[in-house]
């Protein structure tokens, strides 16, 4: 009985891993997405100075920055020993 506690509560740390990941995907993939349909900006005639000061006002970049953080704390936080 006691091991199957011990394996139901690290399955249990291990989904809310996944599913941290897959947010942190999710993100990042919509971040990355948006960031290359601003890339159209630099055909119309910016430059890329105009470019990146564009993308940093946007809130749809920093989607990028925020699911790469989630990716990377769920595959390097420690788990819990019990």
């Amino acid at each position: 009985m006691n091991i199957l506690k011990i394996w139901t509560v690290r399955a249990e740390g291990m989904m809310f891993r996944v599913f941290v990941l897959v947010i942190g995907f999710g993100l990042s993939v919509s971040g990355g997405v948006t960031l290359i349909m601003y890339l159209n900006l630099l055909a119309a005639g910016l430059t890329f100075p105009d470019y990146f000061q564009f993308i940093l006002g946007r809130i749809e970049s920093y989607l990028l920055l925020a699911g790469i953080l989630l990716i990377t704390i769920s595959i390097y936080s420690p788990s819990r020993k019990n």
